[in-house]
């Protein structure tokens, strides 16, 4: 394992062409946002952008929380994020929430949302931007912003009801229930549940296949999932059959191909 850096919130690991990111504040159940994590979550998927030789990414959190969202006692004492006017405040969800949602959904590698355990609001939605979301049995997800007298300041609008469908968003967010892992996997929240001791093996499993994968064809297909959930058929057609063309003519190509008929695992380059 080499680390590559530790930030205010996020701790960092890579393990060949993974990065395993951990929220790390376990003391406070990983609350975010602090004023400093949009900056953080910036940096860390700008950086994996950067790198070709990332493939795959994992995010999970430190301590028995994933993470437990926005800072209650920060919203009631109107500090820190919470402060200010109406506009100020507004400012803030702009530059600090927003960042943090946007790099997220701009990390051109998969990410896998391990959710160790409560993933509310915040939380929850960072967890639902995962391109691949897994739960430890002791998992739990909720979007309790209405119970708080506020709304999903976070996108989550848009987020859940792609995640879940529409009449399931709905009553996660105006009755603020609570899903156990179980129901959260039948809902589609997440793909599978496992027991907590297998989390991170499980995530690892996964991380590993999808970083085995030619690196250029696989940041190139999730561009067309993201683009796909707004686009229309048509013009997904034309970005797939302009894309399908720098693939045919990479290296990695012809060794995905060279492999297959020889009956032997590819090894992709990259290039």
């Amino acid at each position: 394992v080499r680390h590559t850096g530790r930030m205010t919130l996020i701790r960092r690991e890579r393990r060949a062409h993974i990065e395993l990111w951990t929220l790390d504040r376990p003391d406070r159940l990983n609350a975010l946002p602090d004023l400093e994590d949009g900056e953080a979550f910036a940096a860390a998927c700008e950086a994996v952008n950067a790198d070709p030789g990332v493939r795959c990414v994992i995010l999970t959190g430190a301590g028995r929380a994933f993470s437990a969202g926005g800072d209650l006692k920060a919203m009631k004492d109107r500090r820190d994020m919470f402060a200010g006017t109406g506009a100020e405040i507004r400012e803030r969800y702009r530059r600090v929430v927003h960042r943090i949602v946007r790099s997220l959904y701009g990390l051109e590698v998969p990410l896998i949302a391990a959710v160790n355990g409560p993933a509310m609001g915040l939380g929850c939605d960072i967890a639902g931007l995962g391109d691949i979301r897994i739960a430890s049995e002791t998992a739990s997800f909720g979007v309790p912003f209405l119970k708080l007298g506020i709304l999903p300041g976070d996108g989550g609008a848009w987020l859940m009801p792609r995640n879940v469908g529409y009449a399931r968003a709905a009553e996660m967010l105006f009755t603020a229930r609570v899903l156990d892992a179980r129901t959260a996997m039948e809902w589609g929240l997440v793909s599978r549940v496992v027991a907590p001791e297998r989390l991170m093996d499980e995530a690892m499993e996964i991380a590993e296949d999808v970083a085995s994968r030619a690196p250029q064809a696989l940041r190139m297909t999730k561009a067309l999932l993201r683009q796909g959930r707004d686009a229309t058929f048509d013009q997904i057609l034309e970005m797939t059959a302009s894309m399908q063309a720098l693939a045919h003519l990479s290296d990695d190509h012809l060794e995905g191909v060279t492999a297959a008929l020889e009956k032997r695992g590819a090894v992709f380059e990259g290039k």
